[in-house]
């Protein structure tokens, strides 16, 4: 059998398609529902807070950070970033050989430390330390884990039910930018933190005592390492790695300077009322994190039908193809709304179909290893993304026409490496992959 019908023989194999022996009547069962249900509130808490960044983004550059330049600044955000993914391969090793509660116990009490931390904090380094480096472990101890679990539940079903446990991350996305503005102006940062933390780590208790998953064949307790041959000698892995890394690149720019932007843009408009400016500024937010909610759960839904890589690879070059079309010439809070809900929508789906096309190609005993890796792969351009965004901005005398045509780029390269991907495993460009 060739490598390209093996890649075949595979895919259908863990997508649970037709000729699959995998595609098991056990998908849809209330251990799976609770299990989702519970991944959610994870993912709410965890990922949710961090597609927040932007308000800590702004709130920081007017008030206790305001002596520090944007790119600076940018560094705490992606530390956080940056330990979120460098953790994948290890947390992904450690959920094969002990399962998702210990790690998200560990991440729930992580996530209490970095928030009162943070609540605390008076300068950059403390802010680094706190909210970069603490929250980025639990935020790797909280996510990892429930996508696994849920991976290791659902054969037919699968994206579908990655996409609405990855949807609590688009929900926390809208809602804790609003409940940030509110707290910060009403009770100040610090008890805003902590009135913020108190409804995470509830979430999280939840989380930890309904995310179960099902114990592989046989415990993978080989010797190999993250990086195993079968890992790294696997075409459609390291395309799909590699494609991945250059979206990361450029995929969180948006989330940290989109408000900047339209602070910046309501400032230089004269007509516009500085009340404008404190409602749009993290509305905005609230809006691609919105867009990215149904950007996990629709096109999840339609590549169980479709082939996850065949919506994975378009996704990617969309919402790269949005930044220079939509927000490179957004001139008003209007239009500015406008990229935001796409390229929320687009990126969600990104976020959303990578760990079932991970899954796809990973035998089950794997999964939570390989899934690790790829995000692990993935934590040098998530560190370097924001700041060299920030830098962009500052070289351009605060234009943001170079960030954005980088970002733009970089996404809609990465997509034909996961297009390749998607090759490598059936040579048919309309196949169901």
């Amino acid at each position: 059998m060739s490598d390209i019908e093996e890649g075949q023989e595979r895919a259908r194999a863990q997508a649970g398609g037709p000729g699959s022996n995998n595609a098991e009547n056990g998908d849809l069962n209330w251990r799976s529902a609770i299990c989702v249900a519970g991944s959610f509130l994870a993912l709410f808490a965890s990922f949710g807070q961090m597609n927040a960044f932007g308000t800590f983004q702004t709130w920081y550059a007017d008030h206790q950070l305001a002596h520090l330049e944007p790119s600076t600044i940018a560094w705490i955000g992606s530390m956080q970033l940056w330990t979120f993914f460098f953790l994948g391969g290890i947390v992904g090793r450690a959920f094969d050989v002990y399962g998702p509660m210990p790690l998200m116990v560990g991440g729930t009490v992580s996530m209490l430390a970095s928030m009162l931390a943070t609540s605390f904090a008076t300068e950059f380094y403390q802010y680094f330390l706190a909210q970069g480096l603490l929250f980025g472990i639990s935020m790797a101890l909280l996510f990892y884990p429930p996508l696994s679990a849920i991976s290791t539940l659902f054969r037919r079903y699968r994206a579908t039910a990655l996409g609405i446990a990855s949807a609590g991350s688009g929900i926390g996305g809208v809602v804790y930018p609003i409940l940030y503005q509110h707290l910060f102006r009403q009770i100040g940062f610090a008890w805003g933190v902590r009135a913020a933390g108190l409804l995470s780590i509830c979430c999280c208790l939840v989380a930890v005592l309904a995310v179960k998953s099902d114990p592989p064949p046989k415990r993978n307790t080989d010797k190999g390492g993250l990086f195993q041959k079968c890992t790294i000698s696997d075409r459609p892995f390291v395309l799909l790695v590699i494609g991945s890394a250059f979206v990361a690149l450029g995929l969180f720019s948006p989330f940290f300077y989109l408000a900047d932007y339209v602070q910046n843009f309501i400032q230089s408009t004269p007509s516009l009322s500085t009340s404008t400016s404190a409602i749009s500024v993290f509305y905005v937010l609230s809006v691609i994190n919105a867009g990215g909610t149904l950007g996990r759960i629709i096109p999840a839904l339609l590549s169980d039908a479709l082939g996850r890589f065949n919506l994975l690879a378009p996704s990617a070059f969309l919402a790269g193809l949005s930044c220079l079309v939509f927000w490179m010439f957004a001139n008003s809070i209007l239009a500015s709304m406008l990229f935001a809900a796409v390229f929320g929508f687009l990126s969600g789906a990104f976020i959303s179909l990578i760990t079932p096309c991970v899954a796809q190609i990973s035998e089950k005993r794997e999964i939570g290893t390989r899934i690790g890796v790829l995000y692990s792969m993935l934590s040098v351009p998530s560190l370097l993304g924001g700041p060299i965004a920030g830098t962009l901005i500052q070289r351009g005398h605060g234009s943001y026409e170079d960030m954005i045509a980088f970002a733009g780029a970089v996404i809609m390269v990465g997509s034909l490496f996961i297009f390749w991907a998607k090759l490598s495993i059936d040579r048919r460009v309309l196949a169901t992959v």
